[in-house]
């Protein structure tokens, strides 16, 4: 996944009212659309190097996108919108082993009357449900972590996964590692407990737990290499 403008290296400052994030570029403080609603947990301290881009739609208020954090001399990838568009791209370049034959890709597939899924592929007579997460987390080297914040939305999806299970589809929940950082994922249990033993069962009732992590360039952000995905 490239990105659509040139990165531009600033400072951090501050996050305010979620979307915001002011950045010192050069001798100039600009304010940038911060393009991500979590807590951010452990990214957000001043001072950080980070990488934004600018837009040349006249109609935007913020001219500047926040992209890139620095964390601990590691790149992160806090644009949640970029997600979905990464895993796409390495679906169709075949870059994720476990779907390398797949025929066809539809995204944002509607199962049931209220859930919508990433990503529906399927090869031969078999369908296969992706879910995916991004994942910013990382509170102890080589461990990437989620969620950050408590979350009832993720507790929905993985639900409605296990039903999706039941209507014979392969279910899959995807772990997009936005940093290079990490050899192993966890489900941050003290965070989210609800979600950590709902997982636990979850795996038990056939859902797939894929983890990949991210390879960043001044072009863009590519899904890299497979990470073990530990439960303790």
């Amino acid at each position: 996944m490239n990105f659509e403008k040139t990165l531009i290296p600033g400072v951090f400052i501050k996050r305010y009212k979620r979307f915001f994030a002011d950045v010192k570029i050069k001798k100039n403080v600009i304010t940038a659309h911060c393009p991500n609603t979590g807590s951010m947990m452990g990214l957000l301290k001043p001072g950080n190097k980070v990488w934004v881009n600018k837009s040349n739609n006249p109609k935007r208020k913020l001219k500047y996108t926040l992209q890139i954090i620095e964390d601990n001399k590691s790149k992160v990838g806090i644009n949640t919108h970029l997600t979905n568009k990464i895993v796409l791209d390495a679906l169709r370049h075949k870059s994720i082993r476990e779907f390398k034959n797949i025929e066809n890709i539809k995204s944002e597939v509607k199962f049931g009357d209220k859930t919508r899924f990433d990503f529906l592929v399927s090869e031969k007579k078999q369908k296969y449900f992706i879910e995916v997460k991004n994942v910013t987390l990382c509170r102890k080297k080589g461990k990437a972590e989620f969620p950050d914040a408590i979350t009832s939305r993720g507790l929905k999806h993985i639900h409605e996964l296990i039903k999706a299970s039941k209507k014979k589809y392969k279910i899959y929940l995807l772990f997009l590692i936005q940093r290079d950082d990490c050899n192993h994922f966890e489900i941050a249990k003290d965070i989210d407990a609800k979600y950590y033993q709902l997982m636990i069962k979850a795996v038990k009732k056939k859902l797939n737990v894929l983890c990949y992590d991210c390879k960043f360039s001044s072009k863009g952000i590519k899904l890299n290499k497979k990470i073990k995905f530990k439960v303790e």
